[in-house]
């Protein structure tokens, strides 16, 4: 007998006999595939939803997530309209979220927002749902497949933030999650886009003082950083001192208030120093009317520092060239 012949009668024994399996793979229309005990197929199951919620409930207080995620499930899929579904909607995703599977669990918390919005758990689900945001905002990977952490995603942050907004924008968790839709763009290095979430938290909430303190403050700060990136872009500097500035008068009693003042203080200067050297230019070039607003913008800035009085002396200097008879 030839090795493929063995092969064949190998396999072929393999597939007929009759083994039994420890954990056999069942499919359900109601719940799709799953691996359920030898012995124990369908015993799960109940024919009334209560009953049903009952199994899942019991099964995930023991610790038995597996059982509590099929019962619960089958709960949603019998009886979508019964008084028990939106239970079991919350039950599956608490069991994604016991299983470390944080973005299927914040996916189904999104089905009770939107198939049960009247339901009992609408307040701890955004809680839960604003929770699992903040854990992938402190970098926690995203999963391939719900099981292989691929990477950390601020954008996805930054969706799941908006979400919770959209979800409840006046909850007790909406105005920190419109902060941190912000914090999630500034982690990327979008600096426009976080400024205007945070805008966006200072309009919104103008009315809760903490909220409108911070967003005030982060939105001055991200404009500082955006400052920082561009060598001759004065604008963003202009507009984070304005935005500090606002902070500073609005929330004089902020212990931020004296870094911000401090902030304010560095832009100045870094203001001061982008307008010298752009004065410089149009010097070198003997643009003598370019040169010389640019120097007044520094003297202006910062009239009190060295740069201020090197600028007021240029001045002098290119009055004496524009206008010799008159400075004579």
């Amino acid at each position: 007998m030839s090795r493929r012949s063995i092969f064949c009668l190998v396999i072929a024994g393999a597939v007929l006999l009759p083994l039994r399996s420890p954990a056999p793979l069942v499919y359900s229309p109601e719940v799709g595939w799953i691996y359920e005990r030898y012995g124990s197929e369908g015993k799960w199951r109940r024919t009334r939803a209560k009953d049903q919620l009952d199994v899942a409930q019991e099964a995930f207080d023991k610790g038995d997530y597996g059982l509590a995620l099929r019962a619960a499930r089958y709960t949603v899929k019998m009886w979508p309209l019964s008084d028990y579904a939106p239970q079991a909607q919350y039950l599956v995703g608490r069991c994604y979220e016991e299983k470390k599977n944080d973005e299927k669990a914040f996916a189904e918390y999104q089905k009770i927002l939107e198939k049960y919005p009247k339901s009992d758990n609408v307040k701890e689900v955004l809680a839960r749902q604003y929770l699992i945001a903040d854990r992938f905002l402190q970098g926690q990977w995203f999963k391939l497949w719900g099981y292989i952490p691929i990477f950390p995603s601020m954008d996805r942050t930054a969706v799941m933030f908006d979400k919770v907004v959209k979800n409840g924008p006046f909850s007790e968790v909406g105005p920190h999650a419109q902060l941190r839709v912000g914090a999630a763009r500034e982690k990327k290095g979008e600096y426009p886009e976080a400024v205007k979430a945070y805008e966006t938290a200072v309009d919104r909430y103008h009315d809760r003082p903490q909220i409108a303190a911070d967003a005030l403050y982060r939105a001055g700060m991200a404009y500082q950083k955006q400052a920082k990136t561009g060598e001759y872009d004065q604008s963003m500097a202009g507009n984070s001192i304005a935005a500090l500035n606002d902070f500073a008068a609005l929330f004089p009693g902020d212990a931020r208030v004296p870094g911000a003042k401090q902030a304010i203080t560095e832009l100045q200067l870094e203001q001061a120093r982008g307008n010298y050297r752009i004065a410089q230019y149009y010097e070198k070039r003997k643009r003598w009317l370019g040169a010389r607003m640019y120097y007044n913008e520094v003297a202006n800035q910062v009239p009190d520092s060295p740069a201020g009085a090197e600028a007021r002396r240029r001045i002098d200097a290119i009055n004496n060239i524009l206008e010799p008879k008159t400075a004579k």
